[in-house]
C-alpha cells in the first residue's frame, strides 16, 4: 500500500480543529506545551485568542478545561496520550467524568508507533483507562478522514469524549463518497464468511491488506472498523460473530482492557465465540523506528495474516 496517500491522524486533529473553530466561536483549544507535536499549533495560529498553553502541567490543563466547560464553551484539551489519559487520569475522572462536563480530550502519540520516544511515551493503556470512566465516549479513528469526522462528532456530542490519535502516517482508507461517521457504529469494510476481523485505529488498513492475502488462500475474512470503542456497536459485533463463528480483534493497544476486551465482554454474554486478540501482549514497548516496532509487535499486515490463518 506504498502508493496510497498517508497522513498521521494527529495532523488531522489539528486541521479539524481549525475548521471547527471557523464554524463555532465556542471552541477553545488547550495544550500542555506540545502544540507543535499535537498539531494544535495550527489552531493557535488561526485563533490565538482561543488557544491556551497550560505549560507542562497536564493535570492542571484538565482542571482548566473543566472550568471552561462550565461557562458553556467547548474545550479541547490536548496532549500525548500518556499524559492526557495516564498522568491526568484522576482529574479526567473526578473533574470531567464525575460532573459529566462537556470536555473533549485530544490524545496524540498513542501506541507503540510513537517510535523512538520509547516505552515511557508509548501509551498502550489509555483505552482501558478511559473505558472505565462512566459516560466517557472513546474514539480511535483509523485514518485522516475518520479522524476529522471524529473531531466534529465529538463537538456535537454533549458530554466527555476521549479521542486517540497517532504520530505515524497511515493510509487513507475511507475516501469513498458513501462514508458516514456515526458515534457508536462500526463500519464493515469487507464482507467474509470464514472469520471476522475487528480492528481499530492504526491496524485497520493492515487488516484489509491481510484479508487480501487470506482470500488468496481461500479464506474470506469479514473486516470491521470499530472507530468508537465506547459505546461499542454491540449489534454489529454479535451479528458478525454469529455469521462467521470466529472473531479476531486487532489493536495498537494492550490486549488487556482495550478493543479485544470490549468485544469479549459483549460476546461472552450474548454469543459465546472463539476470539483471538492481537495487540500488545502485557509488555512495555521500546525505542525504535515506528514501522519496525509495528512489525515486531505483530501489527503489520503479514503478521496479522499469519496469525489469522493459523487461528482459522
Amino acid at each position: 500500500m506504498s502508493d496510497v496517500k498517508k497522513i498521521a491522524t494527529r495532523e488531522s486533529y489539528g486541521n479539524a480543529l481549525v475548521e471547527l473553530g471557523k464554524e463555532h466561536e465556542d471552541v477553545v483549544v488547550l495544550d500542555a506545551d506540545l502544540a507543535a507535536a499535537t498539531k494544535t499549533g495550527v489552531f493557535k495560529k488561526a485563533f490565538p485568542e482561543r488557544h491556551i498553553d497550560c505549560g507542562i502541567a497536564e493535570c492542571n490543563m484538565i482542571g482548566v478545561a473543566a472550568g471552561i466547560a462550565t461557562t458553556g464553551k467547548v474545550p479541547f484539551a490536548s496532549s500525548f496520550a500518556m499524559f492526557a489519559a495516564g498522568r491526568a487520569f484522576e482529574q479526567v475522572r473526578n473533574s470531567v467524568g464525575y460532573p459529566k462536563l462537556n470536555v473533549k480530550i485530544g490524545a496524540t502519540h498513542a501506541g507503540i508507533s510513537v517510535g523512538e520516544d520509547g516505552a515511557t511515551h508509548q501509551c498502550n493503556e489509555d483505552i482501558a483507562l478511559m473505558r472505565t470512566i462512566p459516560g466517557m465516549v472513546v474514539i480511535n479513528p483509523s485514518d485522516d478522514i475518520e479522524a476529522k469526522a471524529a473531531v466534529k462528532a465529538a463537538y456535537e456530542h454533549q458530554g466527555p469524549v476521549y479521542m486517540r490519535f497517532g504520530r505515524l502516517a497511515v493510509p487513507v482508507i475511507n475516501d469513498n463518497e458513501d462514508y458516514k461517521f456515526e458515534l457508536g457504529k462500526g463500519v464493515v469494510l469487507r464482507e467474509g464468511k470464514d472469520v471476522t476481523i475487528i480492528a481499530s485505529g492504526l491496524p485497520v488498513s493492515n487488516c484489509l491488506e491481510a484479508a487480501e492475502k487470506l482470500a488468496k488462500d481461500g479464506i474470506e475474512a469479514k473486516v470491521i472498523n470499530i472507530h468508537t470503542i465506547k459505546p461499542l456497536d454491540e449489534e454489529l459485533v454479535i451479528a458478525a460473530a454469529k455469521e462467521t463463528g470466529k472473531v479476531v480483534t486487532v489493536e495498537e493497544h494492550s490486549v488487556i482492557g482495550g478493543l479485544g476486551s470490549a468485544v469479549c465482554d459483549v460476546l461472552s454474554e450474548n454469543a459465546p465465540t472463539k476470539v483471538l486478540k492481537i495487540g500488545i501482549n502485557d509488555v512495555f514497548g521500546e525505542s525504535g523506528p515506528a514501522v519496525e516496532l509495528v512489525k515486531k509487535y505483530g501489527l503489520d499486515a503479514d503478521s496479522i495474516y499469519t496469525k489469522v490463518k493459523a487461528f482459522v
